[in-house]
C-alpha cells in the first residue's frame, strides 16, 4: 500500500500567503487603473483638450461654412460634450435654404455636419441686394447678399409671381450643367406671348425662348453651341424650331 504524503500546515502558510497577496496586487492593479482613467477623462473632459477643433461640412453649395458654423453656434469652439447635437440640427435645420442636416460628433475634437439644401434656381434684384429663389418659386427675402452666391443665374423682370413659378419649375428640372451657364434670365413678355424670355450666357451666347416647354428645349444649347464656328456669337432660337443668328448677320 502506497504511502500518502503529508503536507504539514506550517508548510502550507507561505504558499496561501504568496497566492493572497497576488491576488491582493492584481485587485489593487485593477482599482488604480480604474481611477486613473477616471481621472484622465474628467481632465479630457474639463481640459481645452475636448474643445471642438475641427468642423467638417459637406453638402453645401449656397449656405456658406461660416454660415452653418454660425447658426450651429460652433464659432467659439465649445466643448464637444457640452454640446447637443438635436438643438444643432434644428437650429441648422431652421434656415430657409437648408432641408435637412445630419449632425455626428466624433472624439475627441471633431464635428461632421452634413446638410442637403433646397435647390436655388436664382436670384432675383431688390434694391441693392440679391434674394435667393428656390425651386418652387419662392423668394427668401430674409436671405440677401451683394453678391450672388454660386453658379445660379439673375432672374430679371418677373413683375408676375405667377411666371416667376413656371421658370423656377423649368429651371429645376433643367440638367445643372445647363443651368450653370446662364447668367441672366429676362422676362421679354409679348401682348400674343407673355412666356418670352431672353437669356445670357457665360459663354457670350443669348438664348431667345419660352418659358414653357424651357427645360425641354433648353437641353439642346450644348450641341448647337458644338456645330457653330469658333469665335461666332449671336442668338440661338429654341422656340417652335431651333435655329442661330449671328450678331455679324446685320439684322
Amino acid at each position: 500500500m502506497a504511502k500518502k504524503k503529508i503536507v504539514s500546515i506550517e508548510d502550507r502558510i507561505p504558499k496561501l500567503k504568496q497566492a493572497r497577496k497576488k491576488k491582493a496586487n492584481r485587485r489593487l492593479v485593477f482599482y488604480l487603473s480604474i481611477f486613473f482613467i477616471l481621472i484622465s477623462v474628467i481632465i479630457y473632459i474639463q481640459s481645452p483638450l475636448s474643445d471642438v477643433k475641427t468642423i467638417n461640412i459637406t453638402g453645401n453649395h449656397h449656405v456658406t461654412d461660416e454660415k452653418i458654423i454660425e447658426l450651429a453656434l460652433l464659432d467659439d469652439s465649445p466643448n464637444i460634450w457640452t454640446i447637443s447635437k438635436k438643438t444643432m440640427e434644428k437650429d441648422i435645420k431652421g434656415y430657409p435654404l437648408i432641408q435637412s442636416v445630419n449632425i455626428d460628433k466624433k472624439l475627441p475634437q471633431t464635428v461632421q455636419i452634413n446638410v442637403e439644401e433646397y435647390d436655388l434656381v436664382g436670384y432675383v434684384k431688390q434694391s441693392e441686394y440679391y434674394v435667393p429663389v428656390l425651386e418652387n418659386g419662392e423668394k427668401i427675402s430674409d436671405i440677401k447678399s451683394k453678391t450672388m452666391q454660386g453658379n445660379a443665374p439673375l432672374i430679371l423682370d418677373f413683375t408676375e409671381d405667377t411666371y416667376l413659378k413656371k421658370m423656377s419649375k423649368e429651371l429645376t428640372e433643367l440638367p445643372k450643367s445647363i443651368r450653370n451657364l446662364i447668367s441672366e434670365i429676362h422676362w421679354t413678355p409679348k401682348e400674343d406671348n407673355k412666356n418670352k424670355i431672353l437669356l445670357y450666357m457665360n459663354d457670350g451666347f443669348m438664348v431667345d425662348g419660352t418659358i414653357r416647354g424651357f427645360s425641354k428645349k433648353m437641353k439642346v444649347y450644348p450641341s448647337i453651341v458644338s456645330q457653330l464656328p469658333e469665335g461666332e456669337k449671336g442668338i440661338i432660337h429654341i422656340g417652335v424650331g431651333a435655329y442661330f443668328e449671328s450678331f455679324t448677320s446685320g439684322e
